[in-house]
């Protein structure tokens, strides 16, 4: 099972620098960059862990930017998106976003991808909250045209392009993996019919699932039910517990990695939470 740490990067937390070189040395696998372009004042969707946002939702820098300075610091670290809001980015210029930070990092980049639960957030980038779920399917499916073919196609009822050619083209063939975040069953859905992995949100949704022992068999039954080895999509887990005996518990699961959470943490703050789970790392 592989560790990874998340971040909200703003001007005032930890940098992508600082953070990834500190996550190398301590035997981590990956950094995680968190992104919302935006927060508007209005906000008809409510927080979904209760209460009133936090401050780094408005301050997050873009996570493209963040995680090319992290691969540039580091020889290892695999950088990811947690999660990337491709509901409101335009697919052919995020296709090539993707292309080349996979390019620049050596084939280091996870593509974390979610479908946004901010509706005021999604509507300003011309995104309709009630079809968002198709809107990031077809954006997936043309974007992985895009990714394999030289002369790239899609028609669908939201993406809509004539053949065309761009690259560069991703390091890892056929593309980077494609990691579906949200809960259980919904995203669990999404993941099966177009992902590379789950990342389930454990904790803040009424009525979730969040044992992974009870919705692990439950995700494998879907994946086999859809003709899929199982293994085919493996599960992330975001918000790893300090507690060695739940990590185990995690890893005898078959879960893949585990993701330390790091909010928008200045460096004092999060090295002490970096060197405990690197005693964790050693003994798992």
């Amino acid at each position: 099972m592989h560790f990874g740490a998340s971040m909200f990067f703003t001007d005032y937390s930890m940098s992508a620098v600082d953070l990834a070189t500190a996550l190398e040395e301590r035997g981590f696998e990956s950094v995680w960059a968190a992104e919302h372009s935006h927060i508007p004042v209005s906000r008809k969707t409510p927080f979904s862990g209760g209460g009133d946002l936090p401050k780094q939702y408005y301050d997050a820098m873009d996570p493209f930017v963040v995680l090319t300075a992290a691969a540039m610091a580091t020889k290892k670290l695999k950088v990811g998106t947690a999660v990337c809001l491709l509901n409101q980015r335009d697919p052919i210029q995020t296709a090539k976003l993707v292309a080349s930070i996979d390019q620049v990092s050596g084939g280091r980049f996870l593509f974390g991808i979610g479908n946004g639960w901010n509706q005021d957030e999604m509507e300003n980038h011309g995104t309709v909250f009630a079809t968002r779920h198709k809107l990031v399917r077809e954006r997936i499916e043309a974007m992985k045209a895009i990714w394999t073919q030289s002369k790239a196609e899609y028609h669908g009822e939201f993406v809509n392009f004539d053949p065309m050619m761009t690259w560069p083209k991703p390091v890892q063939k056929p593309y980077p993996p494609v990691l579906v975040g949200g809960i259980f069953p919904y995203a669990a859905r999404r993941a099966v019919r177009y992902g590379d992995g789950w990342i389930p949100t454990l904790a803040g949704r009424p009525g979730a699932m969040n044992d992974p022992a009870e919705y692990l068999p439950k995700f494998r039954a879907m994946l086999t039910e859809a003709g899929r080895d199982p293994a085919s999509c493996p599960v992330s887990i975001s918000g790893a517990p300090d507690d060695l005996d739940v990590l185990k518990r995690y890893r005898d699961l078959g879960i893949v990695r585990v993701n330390v959470s790091l909010q928008a943490a200045t460096r004092e703050a999060a090295l002490p939470i970096l060197d405990k789970f690197a005693a964790h790392i050693q003994k798992i």
